[in-house]
């Protein structure tokens, strides 16, 4: 079995999915950071592709960067600068080839992720 990663943004407070965020994935190692891919939610909330595909799986250490503000900023009513949210980091490990999948739960003064299925 092969690895690979997942996301899926779904805005809790207008009950759909989010999309056109920008999303950054990073690779850890000690104190490095190195930029993996940029991708963009889709109108289901989703990237078009894997973030991490197959062929590029590695166990380690990673490191999801959701930038809402935008989002946040097309969509919610409260106009208050700056916004509570703008850029939300989730850094994560993959111990095994297999299927993760980090999904961010959004609104415009919270979030929550887990890891699905």
């Amino acid at each position: 079995m092969t690895g690979y990663l997942t996301t899926h943004v779904l805005d809790t407070a207008r009950g759909c999915p989010a999309e056109g965020i920008e999303i950054q994935l990073y690779r850890i190692d000690g104190e490095a950071r190195t930029h993996m891919t940029t991708l963009h939610t889709n109108s289901d909330g989703r990237t078009d592709e894997h973030i991490l595909p197959a062929s590029d799986f590695a166990t380690g250490t990673y490191e999801l960067i959701f930038n809402c503000g935008p989002y946040l900023e097309r969509t919610s009513a409260d106009a208050d600068a700056p916004r509570f949210l703008d850029s939300i980091p989730i850094r994560f490990g993959m111990s095994e080839q297999a299927h993760y999948h980090v999904p961010l739960l959004l609104s415009p003064y919270g979030y929550s992720t887990y890891r699905g299925s």
